[in-house]
């Protein structure tokens, strides 16, 4: 059955879509947040280039339909994994070797 309700369509799924847009655009994270460790209070203005940067990396992944299909079936393979067995399988935080 993989009839979604609407708190999976609208907060699970698109949850799991920050998570993996997050890793994808990791060097664009890892740069604003570099930029606003360096510059302390004035990263509002220093730092606007990288965040246009990671906000575009993000948008782009949010508003691709591919993208929410690939993060809709994990959903329903975690989704069934769980019902079949009664555990929550956490999921596993994919690290950069940079």
């Amino acid at each position: 059955n993989s009839k979604l309700r609407h708190v999976e369509k609208d907060v699970l799924i698109p949850q799991i879509m920050r998570e993996r847009a997050k890793e994808l655009c990791s060097d664009k994270v890892q740069a604003f947040t570099k930029c606003c460790q360096e510059t302390g209070l004035l990263m509002v203005v220093k730092c606007r280039q990288e965040n246009t940067a990671l906000k575009d990396c993000l948008v782009g992944y949010y508003s691709d339909p591919l993208f929410y299909e690939e993060c809709k079936a994990e959903y329903l393979k975690q989704r069934e994994e769980y019902r079949a067995t009664g555990i929550k399988k956490k999921r596993q935080k994919v690290t950069s070797n940079v």
